[in-house]
């Protein structure tokens, strides 16, 4: 009995652990998308599966005709070609089939596509996420107005060539020194090439307005969170409107989805969703120091792990 509440308490352990530590990021051989982190994706996975089941036996049916028509009317098998012109009942089929499954397909594409613009609930907080060339900056559009940059952490090992082996070892130590610093060590939660220095942090459950643009003299980026159904153009001299909600805690990690220059491929996104009280604490905190405030927020998250963690481990014995 002691063996098997050991087992159970690991297990429950690691699960409370992996929740805890929730980031959607992308994984090797991934067949999928990342886990839905709003209702919306959860409504465009929903949509990906439903028009599988159109697109598999329509794809499955073409094939077969090929086939039939490959084997049973080539030259070989008919010396006499026939003669037919039409046939009606063929063309009917295949004109009213085409227009059903085009309806069936429309119908929730529609809606899909009206709740992507127009999320029917007013937003608690709008942000205004401006792309430079190679970072993202978000402002607060609240009484705080804080304005936060966030860069890449491994931006000063792009800065040097590898042809250059000693520079290069030192731009790796010195994104070494930089993850220690802010806390950011762990690989599984803090990927390389997707970390950031400053996430952009929200509250959970509440409806966020993003303002998506580009710097004047800059070029079209994109803002691009899939674990939220979020993609929208960064244009310069332009501002685009798009919104998401996300339903639990974590840390999501998104990428620019425009081709934008050299640096293009290091140029991820990064959002922090807390509850609306660590969220407040860390606007508040973020206020007079944004350093500061960061560290104070990660280790408040890491404490709610611990405590999950040992209740977890309490009610496993």
């Amino acid at each position: 009995m002691r063996a098997i509440a050991s087992v159970i308490t690991g297990f429950g352990i690691l699960i409370a652990s992996a929740v805890a530590s929730f980031a959607a990021q992308p994984v090797d051989k991934g067949l999928w998308h990342q886990p839905a982190g709003s209702d919306m994706m959860a409504s465009i996975e929903w949509f990906d599966a439903y028009t599988l089941w159109f697109i598999v036996p329509i794809t499955l049916f073409v094939m077969l005709l090929l086939v039939i028509v490959m084997i049973k009317f080539n030259a070989k098998a008919n010396p006499n070609p026939s003669k037919t012109s039409h046939n009606t009942f063929i063309e009917v089929v295949w004109t009213v089939v085409p227009i059903v499954v085009l309806i069936a397909i429309a119908v929730p594409s529609f809606e899909l596509l009206d709740n992507q613009f127009d999320s029917g609930e007013e937003p608690k907080l709008t942000v205004k996420a401006t792309a430079v060339s190679w970072a993202w900056n978000y402002e607060y559009q609240d009484e705080s107005e804080l304005s936060v940059d966030s860069y890449l952490i491994e931006q000063a090992a792009h800065a040097v060539t590898q042809k250059d082996p000693e520079a290069y070892a030192d731009a790796e130590a010195a994104i070494q020194a930089t993850r220690e610093e802010l806390g950011k060590t762990d690989l599984s939660v803090y990927p390389r090439l997707l970390t950031v220095d400053n996430e952009l942090v929200v509250p959970v459950n509440e409806m966020i307005r993003v303002l998506v643009t580009s710097e004047p003299d800059g070029v079209i980026h994109n803002f691009a969170m899939p674990a939220f159904g979020l993609k929208m153009d960064a244009i310069p001299g332009r501002t685009n409107e798009t919104w998401f909600k996300a339903n639990e805690e974590g840390l999501y990690y998104g990428q620019c989805s425009e081709l934008c220059g050299k640096f293009h491929a290091y140029m991820p996104i990064a959002i922090r969703v807390v509850s609306r009280e660590q969220f407040e604490t860390w606007q508040a905190d973020a206020s007079a120091s944004l350093e500061d405030a960061n560290k104070n927020l990660i280790a408040s998250i890491e404490e709610q792990k611990n405590i999950k963690l040992a209740e977890n481990a309490q009610s496993a014995q």
